[in-house]
């Protein structure tokens, strides 16, 4: 018996199903569902008809659910927008960066099981976790509930579609269109760092006509260029907007 069915199957009162029940605003109908979207694939579980379990599937199903929902949310928000305008308001409330805030705010790792300790998770963790638990939502109580929760969870107190306008997104995009725009040599140097630490780490240079313009280190090469043209962009941003 895993440590996942103590928590959901046989104690009503364990604090960590509590814990889910608040955060869903319900009691879950199949428990199974939650399961597998609290469940890393680090430990190889499998359901009863042996086909291994884990939160992707899940992932998979809220991810398209929640672009669904949000894009709903804008045809009515924003009555008088273009479809350009509600591409780019979508893709900024449902980039990865958003939601990985969300899930950790949320503490959903907090319910993940898994195999490996938790310092070796990155951040998209808690945002895939997120994405799985609006999958399980959706299909243990149907769409008018699972669209309630994403509501009551991600855009009631996440979403503020002013701040949003103005919110660059993708940093590197915006260096790369740039520098197109100028004529400009652009490209990134990144290394894996030889350290003792547990998580991988990498370094990544940006640079600008051979010119090192930033530099960042971070946990997967993504995010240490993302990191790098962030800082790039502060540091020309005058050049930029001119």
């Amino acid at each position: 018996m895993n440590i996942i069915q103590n928590i959901f199957k046989f104690n009503n009162k364990n604090p960590l199903r509590l814990k889910l029940e608040k955060l869903l605003g319900f009691k879950p109908s199949s428990i199974d569902l939650y399961e597998k979207a609290l469940t890393h694939g680090s430990t190889n579980e499998k359901d009863k008809d042996g086909n291994p379990f884990n939160y992707e599937r899940l992932e998979y199903v809220g991810d398209a659910i929640l672009g669904g929902v949000i894009a709903k949310y804008l045809f009515n928000a924003v009555p008088q927008a273009n479809e350009g305008y509600l591409t780019k308001m979508r893709s900024k409330i449902v980039s990865r960066e958003h939601l990985n805030k969300i899930g950790f705010e949320l503490k959903l790792i907090e319910l993940m099981k898994s195999n490996l300790e938790l310092s070796r998770f990155g951040e998209n963790t808690h945002g895939n976790l997120l994405e799985a638990i609006v999958g399980a939502v959706f299909l243990d109580q149907g769409f008018k509930t699972c669209e309630a929760f994403i509501h009551k969870r991600i855009i009631n107190p996440h979403v503020n579609i002013s701040k949003l306008e103005g919110k660059i997104t993708s940093y590197k995009s915006l260096i790369i269109e740039w520098c197109q725009k100028k004529k400009l040599k652009l490209n990134f140097e990144c290394t894996e760092d030889q350290t003792a630490e547990k998580l991988k780490h990498f370094t990544a240079r940006l640079k600008i006509n051979n010119k090192i313009i930033a530099k960042a280190r971070s946990t997967s090469r993504k995010k240490a260029e993302e990191k790098a043209a962030q800082r790039a962009y502060f540091a020309l941003q005058n050049k930029i907007k001119s």
